[in-house]
């Protein structure tokens, strides 16, 4: 069993990651909070097999990631479809609106991207060297650069939309 102190550390520190992931795969507050939950629950299942070959932030997106597309895949067999809460896109906690429109107009391009994809931008954009991304991701890191160029073409094309 986990140390219980270590643990809610190890999550304190983190809790941005966890934030991350469950913004951009979900479309409401509430499912992101249960899918944090989720992931929490996950990581502590799994916080004594961490055998410490990677730093411990890279294997908390891993763990994330995964409880994330397991939750999608999940929804998608029940056939429950979420609706995006435009109420809640429009939240804005940033006073400069340009900005916070900016934002909330790559988060809603983002979400349109398939789930690996999502993935490698929000690890990028998160400032993960590609060598992270690709142990993360499970690619090669000549694909997840490949992926990246691809990707931002790809976002640039569905904005100018």
């Amino acid at each position: 069993m986990p140390n219980q102190e270590h643990f809610v550390q190890f999550i304190n520190e983190n809790e941005g990651i966890l934030f991350k992931v469950s913004t951009l795969y979900t479309n409401s507050e509430v499912d992101a909070q249960d899918m944090r939950q989720e992931m929490i629950y996950q990581l502590w299942r799994s916080f004594d097999t961490f055998k410490g070959k990677s730093k411990r932030s890279t294997w908390m997106y891993r763990v994330a990631l995964n409880t994330a597309m397991v939750q999608l895949k999940k929804k998608k067999k029940q056939g429950i479809g979420v609706e995006i809460n435009e109420e809640q896109l429009q939240k804005t906690d940033i006073k400069d609106t340009f900005v916070d429109e900016q934002i909330i107009k790559l988060y809603q391009t983002i979400k349109k991207l398939n789930q690996v994809d999502r993935a490698i931008i929000m690890l990028y954009l998160d400032e993960k060297s590609h060598e992270e991304i690709a142990e993360i991701i499970g690619l090669s890191t000549t694909n997840v650069g490949t992926k990246i160029g691809r990707i931002k073409n790809r976002l640039k094309s569905l904005i100018v939309k």
